[in-house]
C-alpha cells in the first residue's frame, strides 16, 4: 500500500513504517500529524487518483525530529573582471515516520 502525498507543495510517494525528510512543519516534537492532501491512493488490489485530492483518504504521521541539511554552496565568478560571490546555505527539515494510511 502506498500513497502520494502533497505536503508544502511538494510531492512524496509514502508506504507505512517509513521515515522520510519533509519541509519543516510547524509541530512539536513527537506529536501527530495528519495530512488529508492525498493525490493518488494504492491499496494493492485497486489505484485511486484525485480530482484533486482523493476524498476520505488520510496520512498519519510522527514527527521525530527537526534539523538542518547538509550546507549547499552557491560559487559565481566572471573571469578577469574581479568578480567573485560566495553563498551557502542550509534548507530547515522535519523528519517524519509515516504510522497508518487509511
Amino acid at each position: 500500500m502506498f500513497a502520494v502525498v502533497d505536503i508544502q507543495g511538494q510531492q512524496f510517494k509514502v508506504t507505512e513504517n517509513t521515515k522520510y525528510y519533509v519541509p519543516k512543519l510547524t509541530a512539536d516534537l513527537e506529536s501527530e500529524v495528519v495530512f488529508d492532501n492525498i493525490l493518488l491512493l494504492n491499496d494493492g488490489k485497486a489505484t485511486k487518483v484525485g480530482t484533486p485530492f482523493v476524498e476520505g483518504a488520510k496520512v498519519h504521521a510522527k514527527i521525530l525530529e527537526h534539523l538542518k541539511d547538509d550546507k549547499v554552496i552557491v560559487f559565481k565568478k566572471k573571469r578577469r573582471i574581479s568578480y567573485k560571490k560566495k553563498r551557502g546555505h542550509r534548507q530547515l527539515l522535519t523528519r517524519i515516520e509515516v504510522t497508518k494510511i487509511a
